[in-house]
Order: C-alpha cells, then sequence, then structure tokens
C-alpha cells in the first residue's frame, strides 16, 4: 500500500502547493475548469454521461463497496420529469454503519496526513471524469439548470473539497512532529525529547441538503476525512445519486491502495424508517456537518458531545442608496432572484428601498419607480424563452411552490409557470414581489425559501441599514448586496453587517453576481449570526476535527 500511495504523493504534490498557496493568497484557483467545453473534457463526454445517468435509472446502483445491505431503498424524483428516478441504494441499519466505521477509523488515523491528503485528491481527479454524470444526477435531482448542476456539483465542488483538504493539511503539518527541546540552567542544560500527535475526533457525520448535494457536502467530508476521521455520508433521500457517485468514486481509490472502504460510507434512508437523528445522537458519532433547516440545525447543535458545523436558514437582504446606472444594477438583482428560482442560501430575500427613491448620478428616481424596474427587469427575464429555463431551472421541493403562490402582502409581481422547451412537465414557478411593510417586522424577519422577493420601504438608507443589520443578528444571514456611489454610507454598511457577521458585495453589475462565492477565496458563511456557526473553508472550520497531544522524556 504504501508505494502506491506515495507515487499518489507524488503525484499531487504540485497541486497541493499551489492550493495551500491560494489560501493565503485569496486570489482567483481553481483546479477543476468550470466551462464544460469539449476541448477541455472530451468531444463525447456529455453524450456518454447523459446515455450512461440514464441507464442507471431503475435500477439498483451497485458501484457502493458496502457489503450485506438489509435493504434496497429509493425516493428520488426529478422535478424535470416529476417522475421518480428509481434508482435504488443499499439501505443500513445505523449500527452497522457506525460499527464499521469505528474499525476503519483505527486504519484511517494511522495514515500520514501527506497519504491522506494525496488519496483525497486522487478521488477529486477521478470525479473529474464523472463531472457530465454527476450534472445530470444533479439536475434531475435537485431542478438546477444543466450549466449550474455541472458547475456547482462538478469542478465547483471539486474545488471546495480541494480547498478543505488543503486547509486541513496545512493544519496538520504546521508544527513538526518531534524536537529535542533544550533548556539551559546554568552549569548544564536541561534536554528532553518531545513529539506531538494529531489525534482525529471520531466518527464524522456529514448530512446533506436536497438543493446542492455535492457542493454543501464535499468541504465538511474531506475535512474530516483529511484529518483523519472516518465519515458516514447521510444525503438527503430526494437527492442521493450525485454524493453516491462520489463516495462510490472514494471507496474505490481506498480499496486499490489497500484500505478499508469502510472509512467513507454512505448512509440513506428507509421511506419508514429515517436513520439521520439516529446516526447524530450515537455517542460515537463525534462530528457533525450539517446543510438545510434552522430548527434541525439548531437540534444539532444542542445534542452534547458533538462537534457540530451547521449551514443553516438565512435572510438576505440589499440596501438600495445609490447607484450609477439603475438599469444594469436591476438586471443584475433580477438574475440574482431568477438563479435556479431563488432555491440557493446566498438568494436575495429582503430590499430595503429608501421611501425618497434611489440616487442615479445627480437625480433622485422615486421608489415606486425603482420598485416597477426591479419587477420589469424580472418579467423580462421571466418572459425570454431562450434565458428562462437555463436560469430558473425547476423547482425541487412542492413545499416551495405552494410558498410561492401562498405568499402575503402588496403584490408588485405575480408569479406564473413558464414552459421549458426540454421538458414539457417540468415542476417550475417565476419569482415573485411583495411589498412589505417595515413596521411589520413579523412579515420579513424568516426565510422564505424559494423565488420570492420583498421589498421594505425604509425611511432612509440609514434605517435600511439597522434593519438589515438587525435581521442578520437575530435570524442570520449568509450575504447582503449593497448599492451606494456614497463612501462614507459604503463605510458605515460595511460596519453594520461586519457587525452582524454579514459578507457584503458592494455594486455589483454585469457577470458576477450576489448568489456566487469562489473557492479558495471567499469564506462561505461567516458562523457570526444564526444562519450557522461555521465557515468554509477557514481554519477553525479543520482544527476542531482532531487534538493535538504531546509527548515527552528526558533525553538519554
Amino acid at each position: 500500500m504504501n508505494t502506491m500511495v506515495l507515487d499518489l504523493v507524488d503525484k499531487h504534490q504540485e497541486t497541493l502547493k499551489a492550493a495551500i498557496q491560494a489560501l493565503h493568497k485569496r486570489s482567483f484557483f481553481a483546479h477543476y475548469p468550470e466551462n464544460p467545453s469539449p476541448e477541455i473534457y472530451g468531444e463525447n463526454a456529455d453524450k456518454e454521461a447523459r446515455e450512461k445517468f440514464k441507464s442507471s435509472l431503475n435500477q439498483r446502483f451497485e458501484e457502493l463497496q458496502q457489503e450485506g445491505p438489509h435493504d434496497w431503498v429509493g425516493q428520488e424524483e426529478s422535478p424535470y420529469e416529476q417522475q421518480r428516478l428509481g434508482v435504488s441504494y443499499p439501505y443500513f441499519e445505523p449500527e452497522t454503519l457506525i460499527q464499521r466505521a469505528e474499525e476503519a477509523f483505527h486504519v484511517w488515523r494511522k495514515i500520514k496526513p501527506d497519504m491522506r491528503a494525496a488519496l483525497l485528491m486522487e478521488s477529486l481527479d477521478r470525479l473529474r471524469d464523472r463531472f457530465f454524470e454527476i450534472a445530470y444526477a444533479t439536475m434531475h435531482t435537485t431542478g438546477q439548470a444543466f450549466l449550474m448542476a455541472f458547475q456547482a456539483s462538478g469542478p465547483h465542488a471539486a474545488d471546495r473539497a480541494l480547498e478543505a483538504v488543503a486547509a486541513g493539511y496545512e493544519e496538520l503539518t504546521r508544527f513538526p512532529e518531534e524536537m529535542e527541546w533544550e533548556k539551559p540552567m546554568g552549569k548544564y542544560n536541561l534536554r528532553l525529547q518531545k513529539s506531538w500527535v494529531a489525534v482525529p475526533k471520531g466518527i464524522s457525520l456529514v448530512i446533506a441538503c436536497s438543493t446542492f448535494p455535492t457542493w454543501n457536502t464535499v468541504p465538511g467530508m474531506y475535512a474530516s476525512l483529511v484529518t483523519g476521521n472516518p465519515v458516514i455520508v447521510k444525503p438527503h433521500p430526494k437527492a442521493v445519486l450525485p454524493i453516491a457517485i462520489v463516495v462510490a468514486e472514494l471507496q474505490k481509490v481506498l480499496s486499490e491502495n489497500g484500505l478499508p472502504p469502510a472509512i467513507c460510507q454512505l448512509a440513506v434512508d428507509a421511506e419508514k424508517h429515517l436513520i439521520t437523528k439516529e446516526l447524530a445522537e450515537h455517542r460515537k458519532v463525534k462530528l457533525i456537518d450539517y446543510t438545510g433547516s434552522s430548527s434541525f440545525g439548531n437540534y444539532l447543535e444542542k445534542l452534547p458531545g458533538k462537534i457540530t458545523f451547521t449551514e443553516k436558514a438565512g435572510i438576505n437582504s440589499v440596501i438600495l442608496d445609490s447607484v450609477d446606472d439603475l438599469d444594469k444594477v436591476m438586471q443584475n438583482l433580477a438574475f440574482s432572484v431568477s438563479l435556479y428560482s431563488g432555491q440557493m442560501c446566498t438568494a436575495p430575500q429582503n430590499f430595503f428601498v429608501p421611501e425618497a427613491g434611489v440616487k442615479v448620478g445627480e437625480e433622485m428616481v422615486p421608489y415606486e419607480e425603482v420598485v416597477k424596474k426591479l419587477a420589469d427587469a424580472v418579467a423580462g427575464l421571466v418572459n425570454n424563452p431562450k434565458a428562462a429555463p437555463h436560469v430558473l431551472g425547476a423547482i425541487q421541493n412542492t413545499a416551495t411552490l405552494e410558498r410561492v403562490k401562498e405568499g402575503k402582502g402588496k403584490v408588485i409581481l405575480s408569479t406564473c409557470d413558464f414552459s421549458n422547451p426540454m421538458f414539457a412537465n417540468a415542476r417550475t414557478c417565476s419569482p415573485v414581489i411583495y411589498e412589505a411593510d417595515a413596521a411589520d417586522k413579523a412579515s420579513y424577519s424568516q426565510e422564505m425559501f424559494g423565488p420570492i422577493i420583498l421589498v421594505i420601504k425604509t425611511k432612509d438608507t440609514a434605517h435600511s441599514m439597522e434593519l438589515a443589520q438587525e435581521m442578520a443578528q437575530e435570524h442570520g444571514a449568509i450575504s447582503c448586496g449593497a448599492y451606494t456611489t456614497d463612501p462614507a454610507i459604503k463605510e458605515q454598511i460595511k460596519e453594520a453587517m461586519s457587525l452582524a457577521g454579514t459578507p457584503v458585495s458592494f455594486n455589483l453589475t454585469g457577470g458576477i453576481y450576489l448568489n456566487q462565492h469562489a473557492g479558495f477565496s471567499d469564506f462561505h458563511v461567516t458562523g457570526g449570526n444564526p444562519a450557522g456557526n461555521a465557515s468554509f473553508t477557514n481554519p477553525e472550520f479543520v482544527i476542531k476535527r482532531f487534538t493535538w497531544v504531546g509527548f515527552r522524556e528526558p533525553v538519554v
């Protein structure tokens, strides 16, 4: 095993160095190209992956190296076809998964950090050949449009996993493994031989979400693995296939190199036996990564004896003060709220607009006109048959559809179904815009997941800042957009939102959007407000997964 793994260490050494350097510089770095062009990924990659995905429907997923399942189960449905995929996965009782993970733990924890990093990076390189297949799996479980599904679940997810590996490896090698310590004592020196071991915490449970089944999952998964912890991946029952492919490829790499595949296992729910709580509460599970609702995240954070890393619900705000070109701003915001039909944790929801309007150059555009321009920009995108299907995608959960259609408040823009030329049965709806009363905080102080926009008329920009900060501090926020041409106001917004633990994107127009967070540069979630207690990938995201233990003895 060692010779083969050492070859992998040599193979991936330069990439690991580059990734660590990128962590420090925070400049653009992408190891996996996001452009799904034939020149990069092969002339037939798309066609072959599409055919492979189709051939996997109504079949057992037998790639996992997890023997002796208790049953075969599957619940996934395509938001585009509104039909079950029919893919079934091996089901195991929680105690079986825990027992196998514990056995694998005592093998995996003894593997050197450079070897663990190389094995994990090899698995990511193997995934590169399956990005298109993962894209179709993501598309037909989440409702993402194809390009987003490719980028988010393929290269962007792989880069986020690589980021976690690099961060973990750096922290594991920050200090020397051993050294001779010498203290001058006058006539003689006191000498001790000292050594240190990074001891992993134990079994890690990674609980995935239904909308971004790999992008939100692999950071915690690879952070735990690189630091020596075995991982049980618990996918959302409606979005299993994308992350199942990831786990399968990793298990292949482990097995090929003489290591137990149970270092990383897939744990699926049976329809009559949901296993998440049973796994989370198990005394041998020490680490939990979670993406999903605040209520379940709060429950996980309160479990005794666990270290948790959570991303929960947030209320993302847009503060409009002054701009150079209002039309460009509205086009940018319309795209941000429409992208994947607002089913993103970074999508904006609350738009704070001063009652006097927004300053454009030297003129003041009235509030009513500002709101109308936003509605027109959204409607223009939705009614563009060439753009809408590729931007809005489909609705993953029927509950989201109902939430959009049951919204309350003054309607500024009504939702509508729009047709997808490739999928006549796709579950769709366009963004809806409501006006909320600033005094009625209850109407805009919760996340309304999906394509729902709330416009709140404020007294002035100071009032907008106050409300945006309050929403983030009390209810959580993952992103904030702000538009101002006044340097003093810009600093005030920075101050207010930094105290609320919320990153701010200023004056975005053109091809960069509030929703997008770049690996190796942007910290996703800060851990500084109720939207989550962790941030990937900062040092805390990896160092809490192991403990330094020291040993010393006199030098003979």
